[in-house]
């Protein structure tokens, strides 16, 4: 985001922690999307994606009145989400190889062979290549081409430094060529 919008969103943020109810409600129209977005980035599903939203501003509501450095909003806003999500998908994860277990063993009993189905809603070839590559390298070119995060932000956000962004970024761009050169 542009500097003049992280200025708005912090006195936005201001007159929200002075009891403003009108203006977390800005607050509110102007990231929501972003945080559907970002959390849908993992769980590739939008009505889960909007239930972490949901409860990312639950969170805020909470923990608004304590935010120090009020320009820093959206980093902050996203930091949340993405812990929300990432913690979704170790959930999910842990559900989905419980059910493949569950699977295979009801396999092993029973002759009926089942399918799944895998759902790709995008067409979009450079989006499905982005897909393919590792999760962290997925997320740091969503952060910084999509979410227009900087460096520093994406450092922050995800907790790692901004050595370890750069290089993701790298060899996620290295990555993305050769794979679409293919």
């Amino acid at each position: 985001m542009n500097n003049p919008e992280k200025v708005f969103d912090g006195l936005l943020v201001l007159q929200c922690q002075n009891g403003n109810k009108k203006a977390f409600s800005i607050l509110v129209k102007r990231w929501h999307h972003k945080l559907c977005k970002q959390a849908f980035f993992y769980t590739k599903d939008k009505d889960i994606a909007k239930d972490i939203a949901q409860d990312s501003w639950n969170v805020i509501i909470k923990k608004i009145y304590s935010l120090k450095e009020p320009n820093s909003f959206g980093n902050w806003v996203l930091t949340i989400v993405n812990r929300k999500a990432i913690d979704w998908a170790r959930k999910y994860k842990r559900n989905k190889d419980k059910l493949h277990t569950y699977y295979k063993d009801s396999q092993e009993n029973n002759d009926t062979n089942y399918t799944y189905n895998s759902n790709e809603d995008t067409d979009e070839n450079i989006l499905r290549t982005i897909k393919k590559l590792p999760e962290n390298q997925q997320i740091i070119l969503t952060l910084f081409y999509l979410e227009d995060c900087s460096i520093i932000d994406i450092s922050n956000i995800l907790n790692i430094s901004k050595g370890t962004v750069k290089s993701r970024l790298f060899y996620a761009r290295e990555k993305l060529k050769s794979i679409l050169k293919n």
